[in-house]
């Protein structure tokens, strides 16, 4: 045991790098290979499923299940199922006796009734022939099927070890292989047989992002010619309002462009890996050319190759239309904001405009504030000083002395609005 506390991941990882491994051949088989989506199932119901073929075929048999690897094991029948991100496989073997004939298939040898309830919908279908090149020696093979003019894909791989034929067309179904094992190793010809059902089912996966890919191609030449008019629209708008409507179509035209972005997304990243991996699997087999047949690599480069090529290209330029359509979104904003400045220059014009005869007026009230204070007051001057001639001083008239404060009464009411509008403009300048 380890002094040190783990990961809580640590096992799992270690067992991921473990995961997956190929069934060892140990001589002449069949192989059916079926790779179904997730259409509407999940790891419960085909595990469920793999546990009714155990109580057909007997209730003995114990499956080995590690996570999403799954392993049945009956003596001259074996299957091997795996769950990936996208889609499950089930690989069935069968032993070659004797009286089978070149339409045997190891589907044959399992329930009609189970295979047909498998969840899912097929995205790859195959079968594989191996036999020894003892029985079949290759030059025979390949002369037999160049006779019956079909087009053929012929090499040998695993460094000259086994023979490799197929013409990558679907017969009932089903795509058929067939390996010349001419000195495998039973490791060897599994991991073979492997990376061959592995190139099949990655190369339909990644080829689900063609479709796609001409649907967006044919929805970015619309749009493409949208913002191409929307551009000479642009070109022409005088008004505010004009660059307003062009701003919202510009918007709603962004919008949809990143809604297929967002939706395709996914997909094209998936093809992308998935044909990383195609590529992958193809060096490891490890080909020699024969003369005269082109081998995995050549057909996967002519046939394949471009509909990646076309997808790649699609999602780039996926990606340049929603990045112009944001710089003309962002110039096209720019000459709104500058329009609204200019609007918002003159409006603050207009109130500088406002705030001056304001103040003029407020002068002016203060002028008059001024004459109106100083009346009143010399009035109330007059009253006290016909009061005073009245009760103490009747010499005193009332008259002579309004006159003489009204100089005074108007100099201190002048001081004091004056005092008032400093203290005012020393509180605000504060401010």
């Amino acid at each position: 045991m380890l002094p040190l506390p783990e990961h809580p991941l640590r096992h799992r990882l270690n067992a991921e790098l473990h995961s997956r491994p190929p069934i060892a051949i140990p001589g002449p088989e069949w192989i059916s290979y079926l790779a179904v989506t997730h259409t509407g199932s999940s790891s419960d119901d085909e595990q469920k499923h793999l546990a009714g073929l155990c109580s057909m075929l007997g209730s003995g048999l114990c499956p080995l299940v590690e996570g999403e690897h799954w392993v049945l094991d009956a003596g001259a029948l074996r299957l091997k199922w795996e769950r990936h991100t996208e889609f499950s496989s089930y690989t069935f073997f069968r032993r070659r006796v004797a009286g089978d004939t070149p339409e045997t298939t190891a589907l044959d040898a399992f329930p009609a009734d189970w295979i047909t309830g498998i969840p899912g919908a097929v995205v790859a279908a195959s079968h594989i022939e191996l036999c020894a090149a003892a029985q079949n020696p290759p030059e025979e093979v390949l002369e037999g099927i160049t006779r019956a003019g079909t087009g053929l894909v012929a090499t040998r791989v695993a460094d000259g070890a086994a023979w490799l034929m197929s013409d990558f067309r679907l017969h009932d179904g089903f795509s058929r292989y067939t390996i010349i094992d001419k000195h495998l190793r039973h490791r060897q010809a599994g991991r073979t047989v492997q990376r061959i059902l592995e190139i099949e089912t990655y190369c339909m996966m990644a080829l689900l992002a063609f479709p796609v890919a001409k649907d967006v191609g044919r929805f970015l030449g619309e749009r493409e010619k949208e913002l191409s008019n929307l551009m000479d629209e642009m070109s022409v708008a005088g008004t505010p309002e004009d660059e307003r409507s062009l701003l919202a179509s510009l918007t709603r035209l962004a919008a949809a462009v990143e809604q297929s972005a967002t939706r395709t997304a996914y997909r094209f990243g998936a093809a992308a890996a998935y044909y990383r991996l195609v590529q992958q699997r193809v060096e490891d087999l490890r080909e020699q050319r024969l003369d005269g047949y082109p081998p995995i690599r050549e057909f996967m480069e002519r046939r394949l190759a471009p509909a990646m090529a076309t997808c790649e290209s699609i999602a780039h330029r996926q990606s340049d239309l929603s990045t112009r359509i944001a710089r003309k979104s962002a110039l096209l904003r720019t000459r709104v904001d500058i329009e609204l400045e200019r609007q918002n220059q003159e409006l603050l014009a207009q109130m500088n405009r406002r705030a001056r005869l304001q103040m003029r007026l407020q002068e002016t009230v203060e002028g008059l504030s001024v004459v109106a204070i100083t009346y009143y007051g010399s009035q109330l001057v007059q009253y006290l000083a016909k009061g005073l001639n009245k009760a103490a001083f009747p010499g005193l008239s009332p008259e002579i002395a309004a006159a003489l404060s009204i100089p005074v009464i108007a100099l201190v009411v002048a001081l004091g609005i004056r005092r008032m509008r400093k203290v005012l403009a020393a509180e605000e300048r504060a401010g």
